[in-house]
This record gives C-alpha cells, structure tokens and sequence, in this order.
C-alpha cells in the first residue's frame, strides 16, 4: 500500500468549472462538464454547505448566491425540493426526500456559518419555509435532524428546528436491540453510512443525552472497523454490502470518505477521545492513495474529486457529487489538523505554566 501524501489545501476551481447560470452542472467527461447538462438539489445543498465554511476562497461567494438561488426555485412549497431541472432550466416531476434532506443541511450550514448577510438571510427564511419536512427515509430524516442540530447552534429558540429534533427517529439500534456481530440499524450497508452514527451523535449533543451520544459511538466504532482492512478504509461499494460479504469490493464512492471524516471529527469534538483524530484523518487520506487500490482519487490539476475507486484504479470523470466530496474532506482535514495544533499549543501553555510554578516553590 502506497504512504498517502499529505493533503492538499481545498481548492473551489473545479467546483466553478462546474457552475454556470442554472447551477452546478452534475457530471463532468473527465474535467469538462457534460453536454446536456442536468443539475441536481442534492448537488445545490452540499455546495451551499461547503462554501459557506470557505468564505476567504476566491468566487465562495458568487457559488453561495448560486446555490441559493437553485435551491429557491427547486422549492415546491409544501416542505419538499424537487429533484432535478435540465440545461433549459425544465424541472423533472420527481421529489427526493434525501435532497430536500440535504436541500436543508446546506440552508442550515449558510444561515449559521455563511460570511454574507443576504446568503444568511434567504437560507434562513427558506429553512424555516421547509422545517416541517418529515420522512420516512432513514437518511433523508438523517440530513434533516443533522441540519436542525447546526442551525440550533446560533438560533436555539427556532422551533421548526426543535421539532425535526424531537420528532426525528431512531438512526441507530438500541444496545438491547443491538446484534454484537451486525449491531447496524439496517440489513445492508448501503450509501452514506457514517451519516446515521453521526445524526444519532449530532442529537446526543443537542440534546445533551451521553448515553445516546455514548451508543453512538460505539456504532461508529463498529463501522470504522467493519470497514477497515489492515491499514486503510475499504468502504461499501456503491451496490452495498451484507453481513459476511467480502471485502474489498468496488466500486467505492467518494461519499462514503466524506461521510465517515465528518462523522469521526464530530466524534473527536464531541469526546476529545485523540483515536477518532486518527480515524478522521485515516477516513480523509483514502482520496490521497490510502485505499484498497493504492492511488489517488482526486485530480491534482483541476482540483476535482474522480468519480470513484475501481478495482484497477479510479474513475477519471469528475461529477460534482465527488468533487464536493473531495473539497469538504479536504477542508475538514484542514480544519482539524488547525484545531489539534491549537489544543496541543494549549496543553504546552499549561505544561510550561505547571513547570514553572512548581520549579518556584
């Protein structure tokens, strides 16, 4: 297995390469973006989402107004996000619940990180529009209860985001409901899986209820090593995987790296515990070669994320879903390696404070 390189500072070209007057485009052919074009909610919210914690980065802003403004005519009024519109802006019929999920993660992200008062002002009043959405589909209610839980960190009096809290479900098994050697709420691993631990630990927090937040580490604890072999990740490939299937298998999807960093960083803020640091870390470096195929999953040039991990090496195209994908973790490593660097200058602090006092008495 090949030593992953360290990784590389987050860069939005690729991202607005991707971007035209209706939105970020959602495949590419290699670094281009395709020809008749189609652009997807699903892509709207994560972009919204990450350039709001990229403010400092050049055109973060004119991809926020983007994303905002695809998000806002993707709106149908009753909660729900339509899915898809084509190159003609030509709405598809079709509602997804995990895009209006994620349609809502990014509306809370911009109304609570974003630099711009008018991204913050629409993002806010759109969410509020949309809080009443419910669903049925784990992972769809998964973004949503996430969303709620990062909007409650400035606004805790917003109702609509209390109530997708308190009557979100379950996203992991009790410990009495739990199998010691399947103790996963499904059947089948299946796409965004760190997601549920993470949603279960994100309502934990909100809520401040340790035993939750305890149960679901221990759930993601068991993912981490489920989907673990020897030094690296091998993640669920993109037709999911069962009990007692092998591993490795492909195709792996960047999403599931992205996914499974988020989750073990919020792991480490919430319990400090330096293993999850690692974890991160380890979960982040599969775009940088520390895979099952031992290369790069990522475009060094273009600064795009490549589609996903094949057996016998990756696919080149560079769609918006894996290039977000590569960005946030990206960004998420930054931002962590920032964060342990300061706590490890404040234990110094301390260390050499200590010392001194004790070497005067």
């Amino acid at each position: 297995m090949n030593s992953p390189s360290a990784p590389p500072a987050p860069t939005l070209a690729h991202l607005e390469r991707l971007t035209d007057h209706n939105g970020i485009v959602e495949h590419a052919l290699f670094a281009e973006p395709r020809a008749n074009a189609s652009y997807c909610t699903d892509d709207a919210g994560r972009l919204l989402s990450l350039v709001s914690h990229m403010e400092r980065h050049r055109h973060s802003e004119a991809l926020a107004l983007s994303a905002i403004d695809f998000l806002e005519r993707a709106y149908r009024g009753d909660a729900t996000f339509r899915l898809r519109c084509d190159a003609r802006g030509r709405w598809s019929n079709d509602v997804s619940d995990d895009a209006t999920g994620r349609a809502l993660l990014g509306l809370a992200h911009a109304a609570t990180y974003a630099a711009w008062p008018a991204v913050q002002h629409r993002s806010l009043e759109l969410f509020t529009r949309a809080a009443d959405f419910r669903s049925g589909y784990v992972r769809a209610a998964a973004y949503a209860t996430l969303a709620a839980t990062v909007l409650l960190r400035s606004m805790p009096d917003h109702h609509g985001a209390q109530r997708l809290i308190d009557e979100s479900p379950d996203f992991v098994l009790p410990p009495s409901a739990q199998d010691p050697a399947w103790p996963w709420i499904e059947g089948r691993l299946t796409y965004a899986n760190a997601l549920l631990p993470l949603a279960e630990l994100a309502r934990a927090n909100a809520r401040e209820d340790p035993v939750a937040g305890a149960n679901a580490l221990t759930v993601l604890r068991w993912l981490c090593d489920e989907e673990t072999i020897g030094d690296h990740f091998s993640f669920t490939p993109v037709g999911g995987r069962g009990p007692n299937e092998g591993a490795p298998q492909f195709d792996q999807q960047p999403i599931e790296a992205w996914a499974m960093t988020e989750a073990c960083a919020f792991a480490y803020e919430y319990s400090m515990d330096p293993s999850w640091l690692e974890e991160a870390r380890r979960a982040g470096s599969w775009f940088l070669s520390n895979n099952d195929v031992g290369v790069a999953v990522y475009d060094p040039l273009s600064g795009g994320g490549y589609d996903g991990l094949e057996a016998t090496g990756v696919n080149l195209n560079e769609g918006a879903e894996s290039t977000l994908s590569f960005v946030a973790t990206m960004r998420e490593l930054e931002a962590l390696n920032r964060r342990s660097a300061s706590l490890s200058r404040s234990s110094d602090a301390v260390l050499q404070a200590t010392s001194r006092s004790a070497s005067s008495r």
